[in-house]
């Protein structure tokens, strides 16, 4: 009787038991001011999709991050286009460092653009950074010793 209950025991103690597989939460979807999402932005032009940050790790729920992006050359390209807008509009004087100021104001624009084209307005401004670009350009022409300037097409 003693040995078929350490029989048992030593049996049981051998079944491995699985743990439960670890359940793996989600981060919850990152929005604009809780209300846009930066996932279904699309930035068209392909050579300036590494210069307009927008989506995954740029994607913030406020344009303030106080990260330092002159620190480096060309780290502003990792800047996130939202918060560049903002640090953009703290100009002139009166608006220097007046941050929050701006935030407000780009939140309110955002509110007018969705509510005026039902679009996400983090879509419209990437869609009109992509308009501003150059369509024309100037080049160096060389004749005969002299330089003078020469307009020229280039890719947008």
């Amino acid at each position: 009787m003693g040995d078929a209950d350490w029989d048992n025991e030593v049996e049981q103690m051998h079944q491995i038991e699985e743990p439960p597989a670890p359940l793996l939460a989600e981060p919850p979807e990152i929005k604009l001011f809780n209300r846009w999402s930066c996932e279904d932005v699309h930035v068209q032009d392909m050579s300036l999709s590494d210069y307009i940050s927008v989506k995954d790790k740029f994607a913030r729920f406020l344009p303030h991050s106080a990260a330092r992006f002159a620190s480096k050359r060309f780290k502003k390209a990792q800047c996130p286009i939202v918060e560049r807008l903002v640090n953009s509009l703290m100009m002139h004087g009166r608006n220097n460092g007046k941050k929050l100021m701006t935030v407000r104001i780009v939140k309110h624009s955002f509110e007018i653009i969705h509510l005026t084209t039902g679009e996400n307005p983090l879509q419209v401004l990437v869609n009109a950074i992509i308009n501003s670009g150059p369509r024309e350009d100037s080049t160096r022409i060389g004749r005969q010793g002299t330089v003078r300037r020469q307009a020229v097409d280039v890719s947008p």
